[in-house]
């Protein structure tokens, strides 16, 4: 970029000093003219100055006649076209003799006659190439200048870019105590503390990752445990006559938790994948939660909870996959009712908003969640790895998957507080027709 503004400055440097000299040449004439035009001002004292300069003056006369100056001069006047002016025609021009290029300004006198002024054009541009000089050693000053600051300028960054890229590869290897010592230019700063930021968000997200995967061998191997020692007692005979089919509904039992676990677990896996099947259609939501809360209601009678529905009597559609929003409310009702105690009450709710979106909600009247819970409750095994031996947890699983099928169908799930004194969950779904939902 420098070297081009260099050329392009040469190049208007050089026809500036041209432009200015013919100007002055311009003017000079204007004066001769003026002062030749007048008998009392002596035209050889005029013409001796002139030539000082480098100058030539030719006349004119009222004859036609052209003469003054050298030969050189009288040939580049009346080539320029000396002859053709007048008053009202001045002469800007130039004319080459011998090879040599002549600047040549005409002016009319009073008297008919004419007078021009001529000079090399060689001199103008001597003046023109000093000047050249002048910014070619300016801008090679300048670009011998840019180049030390820039080997220092890079020295300067150098060395804290190398450590950011160092603790950057550092990072790629798995290592998440490396961290950049804040140091060199503001824009250096700020990328060193991104990169430690992203160091310590990888840190806890792994933490959480090994927090989640821990909680899940548990409870996979709670099932496991059971149905493998029942069947140990089985084959050893351990287990005969009538307890078998005791045995066996236990068994069976455990391998539908089992089951169901290691489902909710490839769900959320696929969630994120192009390939998650979605079955869209018109749903009743009023059906699907009289549905779900004739299969609740009996297991909310086992475990002492008191079941309520709230539902409009109205039929209340949105296009969604039923089979996917029924996960959905039985996640909600499998939190909620691990959550309750004895005689508190759950309560499965529908609410229809002016036809615009309806709302699928699940409320119970257990200990809640703090303030900060609620914003962290969908992110997966948080809750867990919180309350684990506090109060009845699930795996960790449940309402991450929730969040993930609710957003897959279109809507917003959030957390709160509820009137009965628990948690609120609410599922926001648009009863407008979503196209990338079928």
């Amino acid at each position: 970029m420098a070297l081009v503004a260099g050329l392009v400055s040469v190049r208007l440097v050089t026809v500036a000093s041209r432009d200015a000299i013919r100007d002055t040449l311009a003017d000079q004439a204007d004066v001769v003219a003026a002062q030749l035009s007048d008998v009392r001002v002596a035209a050889p004292r005029v013409t001796q100055i002139l030539s000082g300069q480098g100058i030539d003056v030719v006349r004119r006369g009222t004859d036609g006649g052209i003469a003054g100056g050298g030969q050189q001069a009288v040939r580049a006047a009346r080539r320029a076209g000396l002859g053709q002016v007048t008053a009202a025609r001045p002469l800007h021009g130039s004319a080459t003799v011998g090879g040599v290029v002549l600047l040549v300004e005409g002016r009319a006198l009073d008297n008919g006659g004419a007078v021009a002024l001529v000079r090399e054009a060689e001199h103008s541009a001597s003046v023109g190439r000093r000047l050249v000089g002048n910014v070619i050693l300016a801008l090679a000053i300048g670009m011998a200048v840019a180049v030390v600051a820039g080997l220092l300028l890079a020295r300067l960054l150098a060395r804290p870019l190398r450590r950011t890229a160092e603790v950057a590869v550092g990072m790629s290897h798995g290592r998440r105590d490396l961290r950049v010592p804040p140091e060199g230019p503001k824009e250096l700063v700020e990328v060193g503390e991104s990169l430690n930021a992203l160091a310590d968000a990888l840190a806890r997200s792994e933490a959480r990752q090994r927090e989640f995967l821990l909680s899940v061998s548990h409870e996979l191997r709670t099932p496991l445990t059971a149905v493998r020692g029942f069947a140990e007692s089985l084959a050893d005979g351990v287990v005969t006559g009538d307890e078998v089919v005791e045995v066996g509904q236990t068994m069976e039992r455990e391998a539908a938790r089992l089951d169901g676990l290691v489902s909710d677990l490839l769900d959320l896996a696929r969630l994120g994948a192009d390939d998650f099947r979605l079955d869209v259609t018109e749903v009743d939501l009023t059906v699907l939660i009289a549905e779900a809360a004739q299969v609740w209601e009996s297991r909310c009678a086992a475990a002492g909870v008191v079941l309520q529905v709230d539902s409009p009597p109205r039929p209340v559609t949105v296009r969604s996959d039923p089979r996917r929003l029924r996960q959905v409310v039985d996640g909600l009702m499998s939190n909620a009712v691990r959550a309750t105690p004895a005689g508190a009450p759950v309560v499965l709710a529908l609410y229809d908003y002016d036809g615009l979106f309806a709302v699928l909600q699940v409320r119970d009247g257990g200990p809640g969640l703090s303030e900060e819970d609620y914003r962290l409750a969908f992110e997966r095994g948080v809750l867990h790895s919180r309350y684990q031996g506090v109060r009845p947890v699930g795996t960790g699983i449940g309402l991450a998957l929730v969040h993930g099928l609710v957003t897959r169908l279109g809507g917003w799930v959030d957390a709160g507080p509820a009137h009965e004194g628990g948690a609120r969950f609410s599922v926001r779904l648009l009863k407008s027709v979503r196209k990338d939902l079928g």
